[in-house]
């Protein structure tokens, strides 16, 4: 899944939950937008994100673009960074005054859905203002819910193992499309063994990484209403990841925390780590070495459990001006010159047509998409599993108690048991 800008947006997912969780949301009441059309039929809608400025200043450019082309359609801007947007949209949510379309994410749909913020786009496909063909490997079904259209992607990511390329290389390590959970333990001893350094950062807290691992297995982290696996199930995952650690396989959880907000890979902790392949560039940036993207090991060889993760435009329940915030979204999803302007800030383009509009030079850019590709010739993606109602408090709980579970304050079995406690009343199960 696709988060904030720059160094934010790559680094932004392991802060998410840990804030998004305790922002709590009254009902609402009222309408949002910003009023009626005036004297010469001239609608305002308002439009927010979160990201740093550099997104900032590329949203700017495509929205001239968009007010060129629907003169009668003005559009007023706020953007702030992730866990200040999030703030500021529950306070405005719940004053019924959200802003008429804004930047989400899958983890929101099921929350923001229940407490009647989302407006469903359904009728306005219907109507012809908003176009849902296509898309990229199945995306224009990724903001569905209950039969509902409550998102639309705006681009793409997928999980990945991004790796020092000389230190896999030092160590023979050589992974490649289907290679197992076995083969990759194997190949992270090489790397302790041949270079000195951990294998990988280590996997306690990457929630998306363990979904992978439960689909692969044929469960999921999320069902529609709950959790998809059990405490057993947590119990193995974190006592493999703890005697990884102990073996020197994964990089030690306190040289890690100690090195934030840099990646324990720039570091030179380890020789690889799982994370969003549209993170890549953060290493490039960050680090001294030369980085690429390898695959996802596999429990038989074959199913891998990726989908393809996405930032959304969303629009709000209470808007005034439905018309016009559905013709902004195709505008912003469909028109080839809003790819070339926003490149890959926020993910590949989910459609087609964008994708084809921005082709990358830089050589990251040129990676990931290559990476993205890759997965669609393999047939390895499938449908992303619903995320239920308090989908983010189970994440920032997963993420702060993996963490707490690293650093020796939490056996495993009480990182387990407290997890699962926290879970069950977030979810109400």
């Amino acid at each position: 899944m696709v988060y904030g800008g720059n160094v934010e947006r790559r680094t932004v997912l392991k802060a998410a939950g840990a804030t998004a969780a305790t922002l709590g949301l009254a009902a609402t009441t009222g309408c949002g937008g910003d009023g009626g059309a005036s004297a010469d039929g001239t609608v305002t809608i308002r439009y927010a994100w979160w990201g740093a400025e550099d997104r900032a200043r590329r949203i700017r450019k495509t929205i001239a673009l968009f007010e060129k082309k629907y003169p009668k359609i003005k559009v007023k801007t706020d953007f702030q960074p992730y866990l200040d947007f999030w703030k500021k949209f529950n306070t405005q949510a719940s004053g019924g005054n959200p802003p008429d379309v804004f930047q989400n994410a899958v983890g929101f749909l099921r929350k923001y859905d229940a407490k009647s913020v989302l407006l469903d786009l359904s009728e306005q496909v219907e109507a012809g203002n908003l176009r849902m063909e296509g898309f990229r490997a199945g995306l224009e079904k990724f903001g569905e819910i209950d039969g509902k259209l409550l998102g639309v992607p705006v681009g793409s990511n997928s999980m990945a193992l991004v790796i020092d390329k000389p230190v896999y290389t030092k160590a023979g390590v050589k992974p490649e499309q289907g290679w197992t959970w076995d083969e990759f333990e194997a190949g992270m001893r090489k790397i302790r063994d041949r270079t000195g350094r951990a294998g990988d950062s280590g996997m306690y807290g990457v929630m998306y990484l363990y979904d992978l691992y439960l689909r692969q297995n044929g469960k999921a982290f999320f069902t529609e209403d709950g959790l998809g696996f059990t405490e057993a199930d947590l119990t193995d995952w974190w006592t493999r990841a703890e005697k990884g650690v102990e073996e020197g396989l994964y990089a030690d959880p306190k040289k890690v925390a100690q090195i934030k907000p840099k990646s324990a890979l720039a570091a030179e902790l380890c020789g690889s780590e799982f994370t969003w392949d549209n993170f890549t560039v953060r290493y490039s940036a960050e680090g001294k070495s030369e980085y690429a993207l390898a695959p996802i090991p596999t429990t038989d060889g074959k199913k891998t459990g990726q989908y393809l993760g996405s930032l959304m435009l969303s629009a709000s329940r209470r808007t005034r001006h439905p018309e016009e915030v559905a013709r902004f979204i195709d505008f912003m999803v469909h028109d080839p010159e809003v790819a070339k302007i926003m490149g890959y800030d926020r993910g590949v383009p989910a459609t087609q047509a964008q994708f084809d509009a921005y082709r990358p030079t830089d050589e990251v850019d040129k990676a990931i998409a290559a990476y993205e590709e890759s997965l669609v010739r393999a047939g390895v993606l499938e449908p992303i599993t619903p995320h239920p109602n308090g989908a983010d408090i189970c994440e920032s709980a997963f993420l702060r108690i993996a963490e707490e579970l690293g650093l020796g304050k939490r056996s495993v079995g009480e990182a387990v048991r407290q997890f699962f406690t926290e879970s069950k009343t977030a979810l109400g199960t």
